[in-house]
């Protein structure tokens, strides 16, 4: 095994790290809109109960609709954010095991000299 395969395999989980990190943020970005959505439908499906501001059978119908598809976006986007970072630990530990099975050679301190 030469000096550069481990190196160039490192290059290529680190890219692999960012891609991963990249899919995480996403994740979140969509579990917060999950959560928002799950909260405005609550709140629209309290006001047609309480027939507030004149709403009807379609905005219940749509509140339920919006608070349901909340909850299995937000399923779905905390499960793949899990498992994206487990992925990511697991490919951290890759990384440092490569790093670690290289041989680091030291570098004598030499005296710098001034031209």
């Amino acid at each position: 095994m030469t000096e550069d395969e481990p190196t160039d395999e490192i290059s290529d989980i680190e890219d692999r790290i960012e891609a991963l990190a990249e899919i995480a943020e996403r994740c979140r970005k969509y579990i917060l809109a999950s959560k928002i959505a799950i909260g405005s439908g609550a709140a629209l499906l309290l006001i047609t109960i309480f027939g507030l501001f004149g709403t009807g059978q379609t905005a219940a119908l749509g509140s339920i609709a919006l608070v349901l598809g909340g909850i299995v976006s937000l399923g779905s986007n905390v499960s793949t954010l899990r498992q994206t970072d487990e992925a990511i630990r697991a490919a951290e530990a890759r990384r440092a095991a490569l790093i670690g099975r290289i041989d680091l050679r030291l570098v004598a301190d030499a005296p710098l000299k001034l031209v």
